[in-house]
């Protein structure tokens, strides 16, 4: 087998970054170690930056994102016991961002890859790259019960953080940055009538998140000690600790119904650096992890195939290398704002278990602050909304 860029995972990051490359006239193939049911099965974020709806519909995959998403002006963060107040990114950026599953991502990405006649390998195992110090690299692979090898000019692991790409790079050039937060969030989906605006709550017992799929399914968090197990929180527990973190007048409007997905979650920030070497490159979870409180991860994974497909798009079409030879130093500027958004959330809105009195007053006037700071505010939306792409 032989094609100019083989594409490893068929994630978000890996099936968008083959949509992109067919519409810049790149061949491509894709592998991915699980079944596509599998695939879809994993329920993962659900917001989406103004930027990352930007690319998607550039794309040809937003007629289905337009009619069932739904666009928000903001998120409000609340104090148990206090009021509520409202983030307006629509009035700092002027655009929306918008909550759509990830799920339905994934399903308008294999519809996508189904109707343009995408090669996409499910059940590929044992990959190995090799070459990727070469001008011939190419990945070995079992599939069918047999040994194949699919030669290539490039290599793209989007195999995310337990993946082989990430762990071919050379260990005296790889740089990796890890922070492990000492709690989970605990997730559930819901029939249910979600809140209006995607809610933080900040308590003293732990974070807790109220997010919305539609107008009819909710996706809501706890934060949880690390060692909590799933069975540790049948419905019957969760929703009244989950409504004990928000104010009484948002905790009315909370509708309870059965789960229909639950699972726990540990949180951490990642990033390796570069993203790049040679023949190779990482997009998404396999070059960065963020913790869920910025719901991040989907966008950055967005972002990063955006330049790479460019870039590849320039190298092939114009014979122009510059943007290949600079996508880790572009890609890792959101990245790391991303990665800084994400930590400053996380670190507003938790409590952490070794937290001083200090800390907690200190955490208290940090919120405060920004309810207050109209200019805090708008540093915060600009950052949750969606920053503009590198040109």
């Amino acid at each position: 087998m032989k094609t100019s860029i083989a594409i490893i995972g068929a994630g978000p990051a890996g099936l968008l970054l083959s949509q992109l490359l067919h519409l810049r006239g790149v061949a491509n193939v894709v592998l991915e170690r699980q079944s596509r049911a599998y695939v879809l099965s994993r329920i993962r974020a659900g917001v989406l930056e103004s930027t990352s709806v930007d690319v998607l519909r550039a794309a040809g995959l937003g007629e289905r994102m337009d009619r069932e998403g739904h666009p928000h002006n903001g998120m409000r963060i609340a104090w148990a016991g206090r009021d509520s107040f409202y983030v307006d990114s629509g009035q700092v950026l002027g655009r929306p961002f918008m909550t759509y599953g990830q799920t339905q991502v994934q399903e308008d990405l294999f519809a996508a890859a189904d109707a343009r006649g995408q090669a996409v390998l499910h059940g590929v195992e044992d990959v190995t790259l090799h070459g990727i110090d070469s001008a011939t690299p190419h990945v070995e692979f079992s599939h069918g019960g047999e040994r194949q090898q699919l030669a290539c000019d490039y290599i793209v692991g989007c195999d995310g953080f337990h993946g082989p790409s990430r762990k071919a790079m050379p260990a005296g050039v790889l740089r990796e940055y890890e922070k492990v937060y000492p709690f989970g969030w605990l997730g559930i989906m819901a029939r249910v009538k979600p809140l209006e605006d995607v809610t933080y709550a900040y308590h003293p017992r732990g974070c807790a998140l109220a997010s919305r799929r539609n107008d009819h399914l909710g996706r809501f968090y706890i934060q949880v000690p690390l060692e909590d197990k799933v069975e540790d929180w049948p419905d019957e527990r969760f929703w009244p600790e989950f409504k004990a973190r928000f104010p009484a007048e948002l905790a009315a409007q909370i509708e309870e119904g059965p789960s229909i997905e639950k699972s726990i979650a540990p949180l951490r920030s990642f990033v390796a650096e570069p993203m790049s070497h040679g023949r190779l490159f990482l997009a998404g979870d396999a070059a960065h992890i963020v913790p869920p409180t910025g719901a991040k991860g989907l966008n950055l994974a967005v972002s990063d195939v955006h330049y790479l497909s460019r870039a590849l798009g320039a190298h092939y079409n114009d014979g122009n290398g510059a943007l290949l030879r600079d996508y880790s130093d572009t890609a890792l500027r959101r990245v790391w704002s991303s990665v800084r958004t994400s930590w400053y959330l996380t670190n507003l809105l938790h409590s952490y278990p070794a937290s001083t009195d200090f800390d907690r007053r200190a955490q208290e006037h940090e919120l405060a602050y920004l309810q207050s700071s109209p200019r805090a505010q708008a540093a915060l939306a600009e950052q949750y909304a969606g920053l503009p792409l590198d040109t």
